[in-house]
């Protein structure tokens, strides 16, 4: 079992290491991978995370359906909500998070990639919520960010027949960046880690929190919220750097605070 963890440079890279199957995640991958998400979420050293599978022929073709649903789990666990709690189950991540795509996106993968804010996928991919064809739905926030993304009919006929579309299917609808060539995704997405990082962590997670929030509010209430989160970020010391670094011609020099 792997859900591997490295940090460079303030990007954290989160590789689900299971390529003999698939990177399928049972159990203890889906609570491996919380604990991973929660490292994220909490260490200040780390400033963009970027989530990827090993092997090159799957991101992750979601949950092990030969261990995941074996009856073993006591209905009782439906009511703590807060139990192994992922990316795309109600972990509140505001540092920004890409996705690394090559081969297969499959049921919980496609639902990974949901929750995350940049995806990058190379030409080899496919994305799928299959889960109607096995009696079960796309669960983990598959029913509800694959319609908030898509146009409705296009979000339906996914969720409802079950059918993959390609990478220049998903990039036509906007479910991806952009495509790359084979082998080459998470290449990309470090290109795209490092010009964030580079840039003022508490504004990034601001940003970040603000438009996810918005989905949820009014827009009189999302611009009040906006108001007072940037008359707070005014009063750091990022906001400070930013201009003086401006005026003196060189790279700012964020600390996060």
């Amino acid at each position: 079992m792997s859900i591997d963890l490295t940090i460079e440079d303030s990007v954290a890279t989160v590789t689900i290491n299971r390529p003999e199957r698939m990177n399928a995640m049972d159990s203890e991958h889906y609570a491996a991978l919380s604990d991973v998400w929660q490292r994220v979420r909490d260490d200040d050293g780390i400033r963009v995370a970027i989530v990827t599978g090993a092997g090159g022929k799957a991101f992750t073709v979601g949950a092990d359906l030969k261990s995941r649903f074996s009856g073993g789990e006591p209905l009782s666990d439906l009511w703590l909500t807060q139990k192994g709690q992922l990316l795309n189950r109600g972990l509140e991540v505001w540092k920004p998070v890409i996705s690394a795509i090559g081969g297969y996106c499959l049921g919980g993968g496609m639902t990974l990639m949901l929750a995350t804010d940049i995806r990058v996928a190379d030409e080899t991919s496919t994305f799928s919520v299959a889960e109607v064809k096995r009696g079960l739905i796309p669960a983990n926030g598959g029913t509800q960010r694959l319609i908030s993304q898509l146009p409705h009919a296009i979000a339906m006929e996914m969720l409802l027949t079950g059918d993959a579309i390609s990478v220049e299917t998903a990039e036509r609808w906007g479910l991806i960046n952009k495509i790359v060539p084979a082998g080459t995704a998470l290449d990309a997405a470090k290109e795209y880690a490092v010009r964030i990082a580079a840039n003022a962590p508490l504004a990034l997670q601001a940003a970040k929190e603000l438009a996810l929030r918005s989905r949820d509010l009014d827009l009189a209430t999302g611009l009040r919220l906006e108001q007072v989160v940037a008359r707070i970020l005014r009063s750091s010391e990022d906001a400070k750097e930013g201009p003086r670094a401006f005026a003196e011609k060189r790279q700012p020099r964020f600390t996060g605070r």
